[in-house]
């Protein structure tokens, strides 16, 4: 067979997903599926499925779990925004899943203490915790089960303990000088004596399933009044009383080093807390060659995703080949494009006139594909209806957001989905709450000190978070939940196995095993907001010859480890909705997906 022919064929095994080797099976069932960063909460999902529950059920009992099995990228002081398809009415909501900065925040008060960026650790970038209001909120509208069903699985794990693992092991191993030494509440909570455990030895956290307990006490207590008003009990634990009442006591009373070399405190107060409860908004929704694909609001990234679609449907995607230069480079260009309409536009819209309408329009997509220079690569930003600018190049300082995030999807035999993007709250960027087994997390980094800024920081107002889950549907009826964790990467990886499901028919764990490449040429959402313009990211899977072809078209073009980044889950009805696939990275090392 000649080399090309060679090719050819790889081609096309690749766009079947058959004959070429994956690293886990497309795991598929009738009943029920669920996909998770760890595989004792996708077993806790599937488990709450068997049990009778619905998609959102499984969800947020995993979503409580992987608070517990994950504290080195989420952590339940976080967030979590949520994407939830409601077969009964056929339609997708949003949970916003993103607390807001407290009132005492503001520019002011930052200039004032000679502040310039939001510091990415320690308490003063704390925004109201979301996360525990976002997952009871979850259940009682759209759930089935109670708190205490739910959460007793994270409890049994906090309390009884789970085999530590390789990849957690290795993130206190990373963390233990300044767990024991700069946040001593954090040595006492996650280092037992002192000391890393070893993998496979049983690890516990009995404060984290206190404070669990407290939740399911209170609603138990209330249990009759009926369901809603005991998870509203449950609810006002966390955020009326004695939990809300430590958390304020700790930050108001520490002062602590952050990464401005100072020491400082917290900001949020007890009526930050009392006052918040997620809310239920509509989602933002774009076509896409027969397919309605949902995302969050502007106050996440969400829309990126859908700006990107809307530029990479005038293009005849596969007959560029897959992962080929040409289609590498037109994907980096779309999303430099996007992405800077993401820096310009992008805010809470409670707060900025973000006009989607326009920036998700086919001629708004027509204008901006004509921007792309098939043989050259942009060194500008140019968002929409403005001048192109480049952006300031800083490639270093802090790293400390790297915690990362995790993701989870879930679907049922009755045709709902969930699909969820929990991060912050992880113990490398934020102290733990004394006696409550958990940190807060440090979100309003991603605020920006300057007024004119849609992303500027505002009393009350959610920060533009880079968490982004999606679904999707075709002919109005489910078809695909995923996510990824991966900070301003999610919506570039998360994109990229959507094509290979829907432009180039790979089974989903081809699409998942693909190898993916991503620009940082935009300003990062994470402090210090650094950026690389015109800099791409490949895995060194992606063969030399099409990395110098991107370089020869003017890319700067850092190359990563096999398996260093991309790490997508996902949940996929088939058949017409009789069978659900579901599919998880290798790249996490303990993702899995699950079903029956």
């Amino acid at each position: 067979m000649k080399s090309d022919d060679s090719r050819d064929m790889l081609s096309i095994l690749a766009g079947s997903g058959l004959g070429l080797f994956t690293t886990r099976p497309v795991i598929m069932g009738t009943h029920g599926m669920v996909t998770s960063g760890h595989y004792l909460a996708s077993r806790i999902g599937l488990h709450i499925l068997e049990e009778g529950g619905n998609a959102v059920d499984a969800g947020v009992a995993m979503g409580f779990a992987l608070a517990v099995l994950e504290p080195y990228i989420y952590g339940i002081g976080g967030e979590v925004p949520i994407l939830i398809y409601r077969a009964d009415e056929k339609r997708v909501v949003c949970l916003s899943g993103q607390g807001p900065a407290p009132q005492r925040a503001n520019i002011e008060w930052f200039r004032k203490n000679g502040i310039e960026t939001i510091p990415g650790d320690g308490l003063l970038a704390a925004a109201v915790p979301d996360a525990v209001s976002t997952w009871i909120a979850a259940l009682s509208r759209f759930g089935t089960m109670r708190l205490a069903q739910v959460l007793s699985p994270a409890i049994d794990l906090a309390e009884r303990g789970f085999p530590m693992f390789e990849r957690l092991s290795s993130a206190f191993e990373r963390s233990k000088e300044q767990l024991l030494e700069i946040w001593p509440t954090s040595g006492q909570a996650y280092l037992p004596g002192g000391r890393v455990p070893d993998v496979g030895e049983i690890y516990v956290q009995k404060d984290l399933a206190g404070m669990f307990t407290m939740l399911v006490e209170a609603e138990y207590k209330e249990r009759r009044r009926g369901r809603q008003e005991a998870l509203s009990a449950a609810h006002d634990a966390f955020y009326k009383g004695e939990i809300a009442e430590r958390i304020v006591t700790f930050i108001t009373e520490n002062r602590l080093p952050d990464s401005t070399g100072k020491l400082h405190g917290g900001l949020i107060t007890k009526k930050d807390l009392s006052r918040y409860a997620t809310r239920v908004e509509d989602p933002v929704t774009a076509p896409y060659r027969g397919y309605d694909v949902f995302k969050c609001g502007p106050w996440s990234q969400g829309p990126v995703f859908l700006q990107q679609l809307t530029i990479l449907e005038g293009f005849d995607l596969a007959s560029l080949g897959h992962n080929s230069p040409e289609y590498i480079h037109l994907l980096i260009e779309t999303a430099k494009l996007a992405f800077a309409d993401r820096e310009k536009y992008y805010g809470d819209p409670d707060f900025v006139d973000v006009p989607l309408e326009f920036l998700l329009s086919r001629e708004y997509a027509a204008k901006r594909r004509a921007l792309i220079d098939p043989d050259r690569a942009s060194l500008e930003l140019r968002p929409g209806n403005a001048p192109p600018y480049m952006p300031e190049e800083r490639k270093g300082g802090s790293d400390i957001h790297k915690g990362d995030t995790t993701h989870l999807d879930a679907a049922d035999q009755w045709g709902n989905m969930i699909s969820a993007t929990p991060s912050g709250g992880w113990f490398r960027s934020s102290p733990v709450i004394e006696g409550l087994g958990f940190p807060l997390g440090t979100r309003m980094q991603m605020f920006y000190l300057d007024k004119d800024h849609a992303n500027s920081l505002q009393p009350g107002k959610r920060p533009r978070t880079t968490l982004t889950p999606t679904l999707v549907l075709k002919d109005g009826r489910p078809f695909m939940a995923l996510g990824t964790p991966g900070a301003d990467q999610q919506d570039q990886w998360s994109l990229q196995f959507f094509i290979n499901c829907v432009d180039f028919n790979m089974n989903m764990q081809a699409a998942v095993d693909a190898p993916t490449f991503h620009t940082s040429h935009f300003p990062a959402s994470f402090h210090p907001h650094s950026a690389q313009p015109g800099t791409m990211h490949v895995e060194s899977r992606i063969p030399e010859l099409t990395i110098a072809a991107l370089r020869g078209k003017g890319h700067t073009v850092e190359v990563g480890g096999e398996w260093s980044h991309g790490r997508v889950l996902g949940i996929r009805f088939e058949a017409g909705g009789r069978v659900l696939s579901g599919v998880a990275t290798a790249r996490l090392d303990t993702g899995y997906a699950m079903g029956w």
